[in-house]
């Protein structure tokens, strides 16, 4: 396990600056996620950390050790990338044994540790499959296995369940995280997807146009978002935002709220607006409601809730969960 400190860093190609002097630490035994839209500088991070992009400025640290300038294979890193990058033409067990092979590992220990991984992620029956025989989440296991074996400082991980369906990554989020329990190994996890980081992380770095927004545990930016950005971006659906009157009235630029604060209420009370239409889940219905002159917003309520497109509606805004923006965009504690 290792602690990493990410100092001042920067990132440019030629003229363009992509990463602008990001500084966050990595506390040994975290699992961190760096979660952000495309394009934000998120991958390009963790691939300076694995030295696989250069670094243009600042100073990156890994277990107290300087690794600007070390090759990947120097920095004690593993890394499970979006494509599993697996060797087709080898066995499940050749793939994971390949780089214990290339540092002339003994076969005794190569074995133990192959028994170990595979018997961790459930891979043992198929160690003599090639990877063309196995399902994606197999590829993915084998992927990690990859990087198990090695028995590194830092584990990174590339947006590794993008190309599952969406039952299968649900699946693969809780073995990966009950993966980090048992093993404690420091980890870094890029994902575009906020569900994913609030799920997994013990603390998210929420990167935007190559500059850190905020840096917290899940809930902290849940209930605390430092920005509107950060507002936005974390909480499925997205918190609404209003302004005009409605935000004045609380002294804001703009006003927040989560869709799942807004309540219901008796005709007459509170705010008034015509309902756009329902989607109901099931569990949950979730209602988009057009108000006069603000635009609209999206009420989460439960799976009983009867209401249809065109009927309106009186709501209320509880004001210990409001979010008050300033024209900046920075959040008013």
């Amino acid at each position: 396990m290792a602690r990493v400190v990410i100092d001042n860093v920067s990132k440019q190609y030629g003229g363009l600056q992509v990463l602008h002097n990001l500084s966050v630490e990595i506390e040994d035994g975290k699992f961190v996620v760096l979660v952000g839209p495309s394009g934000c500088g998120k991958s390009t991070l963790l691939r300076m950390i694995a030295g696989l992009e250069t670094i243009s400025g600042g100073e990156m640290n890994i277990d107290g050790r300087v690794v600007n300038d070390l090759a990947p294979r120097e920095r004690d890193i593993a890394m499970v990338f979006q494509n599993y990058a697996l060797y087709p033409h080898m066995t499940v067990a050749d793939n994971m044994s390949f780089a214990l092979r290339l540092m002339r590992r003994d076969k005794e220990e190569i074995g133990k540790r192959i028994d170990h991984a595979s018997g961790i992620l459930a891979l043992t029956p198929y160690l003599a499959r090639k990877p063309a025989a196995l399902s994606g989440g197999q590829r993915q296991r084998v992927a990690m296995g990859r990087a198990i074996v090695r028995d590194p400082k830092v584990f990174l991980f590339d947006e590794p369940l993008s190309n599952l369906d969406a039952k299968l990554r649900v699946q693969m989020r809780a073995e990966i995280r009950d993966l980090h329990d048992r093993l404690k190994t420091t980890t870094i996890y890029v994902t575009h997807d906020q569900t994913e980081a609030m799920t997994m992380a013990d603390q998210i770095v929420v990167l935007n146009q190559g500059r850190i927004e905020q840096v917290g545990t899940p809930l902290e930016l849940y209930k605390s978002p430092a920005n509107l950005f950060v507002a936005g971006f974390i909480g499925s659906p997205a918190m609404n935002f209003l302004t005009g009157r409605h935000a004045e009235a609380h002294g804001a630029a703009t006003l927040g709220i989560r869709p799942e604060h807004i309540r219901i209420s008796a005709a007459g009370t509170g705010i008034s607006g015509t309902v756009a239409f329902a989607e109901h889940l099931g569990s949950d219905t979730f209602l988009k409601v057009d108000l006069p002159d603000a635009g609209h917003v999206i009420v989460r309520g439960g799976g009983d809730l009867m209401v249809a497109a065109g009927q309106e509606i009186s709501m209320v805004f509880p004001e210990e969960k409001l979010h008050r923006f300033d024209g900046d965009g920075k959040a008013m504690r």
